[in-house]
């Protein structure tokens, strides 16, 4: 007899000013949900948290994962500090995954790496380089801070076809592409400490975003 599975996975994307959030089963669909809540985030987030969460319970959960950035100063912030302090109290791993990967995993092809930019302030951007392998997401790249002459520099110097991914609007849909990485890595058997998730801001905002 099949024994329904009671272990799940929570995501949490906050990092744009749409609020994501994912979950589901270790091995089944996940199911999404995304609001665009803009500089709102950190006022219904809790509120989404609870409802979206039914009829699954918090003691269901085997793992939360969030995206750390690169993204909007205050909604990154956000995010971590709500996973890690949920994470802590439910004695959980947590996965802070890149936005730039969950990006990459969403638009993942098997013949090609995945070049990835966003734009950052004072005219530079983020950019990172992955590819799937064996259902997996290898870096080539890790998520970096540079001028757009430095970044086309770098897409001139790589040794394999890729495809470019300019991340603009709907981050908040690539939650559901953050939690299956972040199943991945639960399957490899790791299992991060929450103390171990951080923000990657890339710049100091002059400003707070969100």
């Amino acid at each position: 007899m099949n024994l329904p599975c009671t272990t799940y996975g929570l995501a949490i994307h906050t990092t744009s000013p749409e609020l994501g959030l994912a979950i589901g089963p270790l091995t089944g669909d996940i199911r999404v949900q995304v609001w665009g809540l803009g500089r709102e985030v950190s006022s219904y987030l809790h509120q989404h948290l609870a409802e979206f969460l039914q009829p699954q319970t918090w003691t269901d959960l085997a793992f939360i994962a969030v995206a750390n950035g690169p993204g909007g100063f205050t909604g990154t912030r956000i995010g971590v500090v709500t996973a890690r302090t949920l994470a802590q109290q439910l004695q959980i791993p947590l996965f802070a995954v890149s936005t730039l990967a969950a990006i990459a995993w969403a638009n993942r092809a098997n013949d090609r790496a995945i070049a990835v930019q966003m734009r950052a302030q004072r005219g530079e951007l983020f950019g990172a380089v992955y590819q799937s392998v064996d259902s997996e997401l290898q870096t080539l790249l890790p998520d970096t801070l540079m001028s757009a002459e430095q970044w086309q520099q770098t897409l001139e110097q790589l040794k394999t076809p890729y495809q470019l991914v300019s991340a603009e609007d709907g981050l908040g849909e690539t939650v559901g592409s953050l939690l299956e990485l972040a199943h991945a890595a639960w399957k490899q058997g790791q299992r991060p400490h929450w103390s171990e998730a951080l923000p990657f801001y890339g710049q100091h905002p002059v400003t707070p975003q969100s």
